[in-house]
């Protein structure tokens, strides 16, 4: 269950001002795009600045990559260099958290995600982000795994070395402390 938070004025505007100075810093990921549409937007979702306050507060740095014609939308995703790090250790999900027998972490990505309001990113998101970048390159991020393989006990996490991005599988149960997750939030 994600709980809403409203953020202070003060927070507010230091969030919005670190995430205007990254958007300013990184036009690549969002050529075409301007900062005042995406603000009067933010300003006007208190529940999507409040997600996007976690991001930041968990280490993702994240920032716009993309804007949907469609939705009116705009994507924000973790855009730290490595998985963030206030997200690290932890299972796939609930079940894989339970399913451990000995030295249990405290989180697991599905359900941390939910609560912080934003989404696992999936394959094709997490290799759109390394076209923009380098990221994870000593470290791994959970995706957002098909039922199928959920099913099967597996969970999928990525990361990039030797030049490209690697795709594995591995219990849904496990964790380690350079693994952690992307998100991505819709606004």
């Amino acid at each position: 269950m994600s709980i809403k938070k409203e953020l202070s004025a003060s927070l507010r505007d230091a969030l919005l001002s670190t995430i205007q100075a990254r958007f300013e810093k990184n036009s690549r990921r969002h050529e075409g795009l301007s900062w005042a549409p995406i603000q009067t937007k933010l300003e006007a979702s208190p529940d999507k600045l409040g997600s996007l306050y976690d991001m930041e507060r968990t280490g993702g740095e994240p920032d716009v990559v993309g804007y949907d014609e469609k939705t009116g939308e705009y994507l924000f995703v973790d855009c730290s260099a490595e998985s963030p790090q206030g997200r690290r250790s932890c299972c796939y999900d609930l079940e894989g958290l339970e399913s451990r027998k000995d030295n249990r972490p405290e989180h697991n990505a599905v359900d941390m995600a939910a609560d912080m309001g934003i989404d696992l990113l999936d394959e094709d998101q997490y290799r759109a982000l390394q076209r923009l970048g380098t990221f994870d390159a000593k470290t791994s991020s959970w995706l957002n795994t098909p039922v199928a393989v959920r099913k099967l006990g597996g969970a999928l996490f990525a990361d990039f070395r030797y030049g490209q991005v690697f795709v594995y599988h591995n219990g849904a149960q496990s964790y380690y402390a350079a693994r952690g997750f992307r998100g991505s939030l819709s606004v």
